[in-house]
């Protein structure tokens, strides 16, 4: 019986019922362990590829940013819509959790897909005033990512250290929280908080139009989930002759929080309530390491064990943004 599920593993791992090209199969994360006579007895999920891919999705899904350092003002109110692409390895192997991967087995070296993953949003921010900082702003909006089911829920708040000083050849200066939640993907919970600086100039040109010039680097702490896993959703435990496969499921245990570095520089450009904001980001490799105790070896590529120390092995990232809106 078991030997007909290994089968049914290749195939059913493959597809969910119905999903887009960038929705995630997490079944495909796993190898299966067998006895001597080659029947599936149990799955292994790859901590190592589940933390690649958090990293780098987490990225594509973080708090967007696409504002200078100067707050909109206590009466201020802003409405925008938003555009992002951002770069991911898609030859590496754990991509081919992506729906539309043409090597959900992962046997191959090609690409699981595009270079790049789109997201849109739409975005509301407001000016407030709380003593005692010199001036806040906090905002919400929702990210979607294109070709998916998933969508993001996100907020954020931030102080102004130094503004308005317009007229002299001095910055303005900024830190802002935020955080993004991940939604519609039932497989991986997948939250990402971020802090960043952010240093701006305000310039005006011809009394009309305003310019601001901003640069900063902001800090990611993406944490991934895993809930119970499917290696073959297409096979119905409850058909005659399939009463094992629910031996198959799996659970990625809790991995240790990732830490990503990007840095961005982009420009504001702004006629009466009429503005544009692009931005440029580069996010470095990770690097950061799941610890687990009881051990120090590292996990390898189609691990036979959980029981190892996974380090972040996804490669630099670059994200190009565009933000078009109304500030009043």
């Amino acid at each position: 019986m078991r030997r007909g599920l290994a089968v049914l593993f290749l195939v059913g791992a493959s597809t969910p019922a119905v999903a887009d090209n960038n929705d995630l199969v997490l079944g495909r994360l796993a190898t299966r362990m067998t006895d001597a006579s080659g029947n599936v007895t149990s799955v292994v999920g790859q901590n190592r590829e589940l933390r690649a891919l958090a990293s780098q999705l987490g990225v594509a899904l973080a708090p967007h940013l696409l504002t200078p350092a100067d707050t909109l003002g206590f009466a201020g109110f802003q409405l925008t819509v938003d555009y992002s692409t951002t770069t991911i390895d898609s030859s590496a192997s754990y991509w081919r959790v992506l729906q539309s991967s043409t090597d959900p087995n992962g046997t191959g070296t090609g690409s699981h897909g595009a270079d790049m993953l789109s997201t849109v949003g739409f975005f509301v921010r407001k000016g407030v005033w709380f003593l005692p900082v010199p001036s806040m702003e906090i905002g919400a909006g929702a990210t979607h990512l294109v070709d998916s089911r998933t969508w993001t829920g996100q907020l954020y708040t931030k102080v102004a250290l130094h503004e308005g000083y317009h007229q002299l050849p001095i910055p303005s200066l900024a830190v802002r929280g935020a955080v993004s939640r991940m939604m519609n993907q039932r497989e991986l919970d997948l939250t990402v908080a971020s802090v960043d600086v952010t240093v701006s100039k305000h310039i005006g040109v011809g009394g009309t139009w305003r310019f601001d010039p901003f640069a900063g680097w902001n800090a990611l702490l993406i944490v991934p989930r895993s809930e119970v896993i499917d290696p073959t959703p297409n096979v119905d435990p409850l058909a005659p002759g399939n009463d094992s496969d629910l031996l198959l499921n799996f659970v990625f245990r809790d991995q240790d929080n990732i830490v990503r570095n990007r840095f961005f520089l982009g420009a504001k450009l702004q006629y009466y309530v009429f503005q544009l904001t692009i931005e440029a980001q580069f996010a470095l490799a990770g690097s950061s390491v799941d610890d687990r105790t009881g051990t120090n070896d590292m996990c390898m590529a189609n691990s036979t064990t959980a029981n190892c120390d996974a380090k972040d092995t996804a490669a630099a990232q670059r994200t190009l943004s565009m933000s078009a809106g109304f500030d009043f």
